[in-house]
């Protein structure tokens, strides 16, 4: 199923997101408007913020502020990009070239702060302080992930647990945001909140996990980024970490060397290695187990629509090539 055919429930709630998306994102300064609108304009899924939306479905909400919540964390994403892809030096993000290669460094990391404290001027609208303290605390850990990747970057030793922890820093949080936002909108019980709190941090860490397969195995051309982008920078993910682990000591070898080096120079010889010792296999095998954990928290939900789609979205999440 495609994601089109996946967000058919919240068609309507999607263009009204865009509509706040546009509004929002006005500024006098033309150079954030232009960095902005190329940014947010570039094809992205879109699925943090569908996750709000379905998560405020699911639970009844018939107001209007999950629009501007999933325009909100949307903004926070498209932040964490910018400022990615400038620490990172990356000049492609699905399939176009990135903000810093056309605007330069720092247009991207002031126009990304720009998009931070206007997602927080959004919140404050709301005018719930519940949801203030979910987004001001999943900015919090998300800042404090990058700086744990930057920390474990060319570290060839870095452990399964560890790296699981960066994802769900770095890119679980903003999906259990997400979700845990839609069930506060929708009235939700304690007990509910956690477990949809629960389902979006199991499906950011499936969804980070294939993203670590794809770097390895996917089509360049439907992915939008250059395969080894993580090698490149000397990002130890699943894949390298498991040869580290289980692979040969001459496949280990290679491994170390890359992770410790960078460059894509060994490219060929650790894709040979990744392949040979199971290691996209083992990946997958991970993020199953955490999309499977994440259908288990939806149990909280009651039959509906939006509770089929998050369903599907966790199968998504793991089948998807791109």
């Amino acid at each position: 199923m495609s994601l089109a055919q996946l967000y058919s429930p919240i068609d309507a709630d999607m263009k009204a997101v865009d509509a706040v998306i546009r509004q929002r994102l006005h500024s006098d300064v033309v150079l954030i408007r232009q960095v902005a609108e190329y940014i947010i304009h570039s094809g992205g899924k879109r699925l943090r913020p569908a996750l709000a939306l379905f998560s405020a479905g699911a639970f009844g909400y018939q107001g209007t502020h999950h629009h501007e919540l999933a325009a909100v964390i949307e903004f926070i994403h498209t932040a964490t990009l910018l400022h990615d892809d400038v620490v990172d030096e990356s000049d492609l993000r699905r399939g176009n070239k990135t903000a810093n290669a056309l605007f330069g460094n720092a247009a991207s990391v002031l126009v990304g702060d720009f998009l931070y404290s206007r997602a927080f001027q959004m919140m404050v609208g709301v005018g719930e302080m519940r949801v203030m303290q979910v987004l001001a605390d999943a900015t919090n850990t998300i800042a404090e992930g990058e700086v744990l990747q930057l920390l474990n970057c060319h570290d060839a030793d870095l452990a399964v647990d560890d790296y699981l922890q960066v994802i769900r820093f770095k890119t679980a949080k903003l999906f259990e945001a997400a979700t845990r936002l839609g069930a506060i909108l929708g009235g939700a019980t304690p007990e509910q909140e956690v477990s949809m709190a629960a389902f979006g941090m199991h499906l950011g860490t499936a969804f980070q996990l294939i993203d670590d397969v794809l770097d390895y195995s996917a089509d360049e051309a439907e992915t939008g980024k250059h395969l080894g982008d993580d090698l490149a920078e000397g990002k130890p993910t699943l894949p390298l970490i498991h040869v580290m682990n289980h692979g040969t000591s001459e496949q280990a070898a290679v491994v170390r060397h890359a992770i410790e080096e960078g460059g894509r120079e060994d490219f060929a010889a650790v894709l040979d290695a990744i392949k040979n010792s199971g290691a996209l296999e083992e990946t997958r095998r991970y993020a199953t187990a955490e999309a499977n954990l994440a259908i288990e928290a939806l149990s909280c939900l009651p039959a509906s629509n939006f509770k089929n789609s998050l369903l599907q979205l966790s199968d998504f999440a793991v089948a998807r090539s791109f």
